[in-house]
């Protein structure tokens, strides 16, 4: 009966480990973004407390901080981020929950 209790005890904590770990991600409807001084991300999905970064990407690498912003654990709606200027250049938006890079997605700049 021991062991029994014990394997079903290891799943159960398995299956709630497997739920914690639900997927990140950043939410943006097209892939062209209005020139303005702060970008809005449709949805931002992270599995613990996290924060939003937008970087300078006009050379398809990451370059210069441009704003962030903190979100929250689970689904973040209209999430903006001041960047003080318009970019001029394409950007990239960085998802990092607990240190760990979790999602990117690139945005264009309408030119």
């Amino acid at each position: 009966m021991f062991r029994k209790l014990t394997l079903a005890t290891a799943a159960t904590i398995a299956l709630s480990g497997a739920a914690f770990a639900a997927d990140s991600y950043i939410g943006f409807q097209g892939d062209m973004l209005d020139r303005g001084s702060v970008v809005t991300l449709d949805t931002v999905r992270a599995a613990g407390n996290g924060v939003i970064e937008i970087y300078d990407f006009h050379t398809a690498e990451q370059g210069v901080l441009l704003g962030s912003a903190a979100v929250n654990a689970g689904a973040n709606s209209d999430v903006r981020v001041n960047l003080g200027t318009s970019p001029v250049r394409d950007v990239i938006a960085v998802l990092t929950v607990n240190g760990q890079v979790v999602d990117t997605f690139e945005l264009d700049i309408a030119r």
